[in-house]
């Protein structure tokens, strides 16, 4: 079988895109690491928001091999992907004015710690609200969005602003509006979206940033390994019970 040309231009699209953010958002991905750093530092705590598709980037710094122990998921229920029925109750969630709030009141979350919020466009309620609120409590709060769409779209929360106006420190993927690199003739709409393979790419390389920070502080950085390598559950073991008290998916 030949090669596909679609799939290599994906390929291309996503190769260019990340050469992009890692040139142009080199600092404010060190500026993130570091924020993070601070947090792990000071005794405070870590916390990962998306909704829809942009919880797959929250979620993959989230216990796994290779990543913070650290780093706790911020759900919101029915918001967080695709496993609610019907699927489309997710994006209307997201569009719900206080459950933001809610959440945030009963989350343990508190002045000092670290909340990022991942959200594409950045104009719905959820992540707005998300952004204004963590910030009133005191976190320090990192956007990773597009900002393209707040030139290129109106907001959908009620202040007429977007996540990106809320934030201590934005991640800008750069991903178009619409989020589909690819057009070809004899296909209506356009497809093959990279905004979780940019943004994730963004997540992981901030988690470097702060791993980095963090040993030239002389801290060692609170890292779980893979469960899958022998030894590894006995260390990661370890990291849970020196960092109990910030870890809230291990009980």
């Amino acid at each position: 079988m030949g090669e596909s040309k679609l799939a290599g231009q994906f390929f291309d699209a996503a190769i260019g895109l990340l050469q992009k953010v890692r040139d142009e958002d080199a600092a404010e991905v060190a500026a993130a690491g570091t924020a993070i750093a601070e947090a792990v530092a000071n005794g405070n705590r870590l916390f990962a928001f998306g909704a829809g598709h942009s919880s797959l980037a929250a979620q993959d710094v989230v216990y796994r091999a290779g990543g913070l122990a650290l780093m706790n998921l911020l759900a919101v229920p029915g918001a967080v992907g695709v496993d609610v029925m019907p699927a489309t109750l997710g994006s209307a969630l997201e569009r719900v004015d206080g459950l933001a709030c809610a959440v945030l009141d009963s989350s343990p979350a508190s002045a000092g710690d670290v909340l990022i919020i991942v959200s594409l466009s950045g104009r719905n309620a959820l992540p707005v609200e998300m952004a204004m609120n963590a910030r009133a409590l005191g976190l320090t709060v990192i956007g990773v969005t597009s900002v393209a769409y707040a030139t290129e779209t109106k907001s959908r929360h009620v202040s007429g602003t977007f996540l990106k106006d809320h934030c201590d420190i934005v991640l800008d993927s750069r991903i178009a509006v619409g989020d589909a690199e690819l057009t070809h003739e004899g296909i209506e709409a356009p497809f093959a979206p990279a905004s979780t393979v940019v943004t994730s790419a963004l997540m992981q390389a901030t988690m470097a940033a702060a791993a980095e920070e963090l040993v030239r502080r002389g801290i060692e950085p609170p890292l779980l390994r893979s469960g899958n390598v022998d030894g590894g559950h006995e260390w990661n073991g370890r990291v849970m019970t020196e960092y109990g008290d910030r870890i809230f998916f291990r009980h």
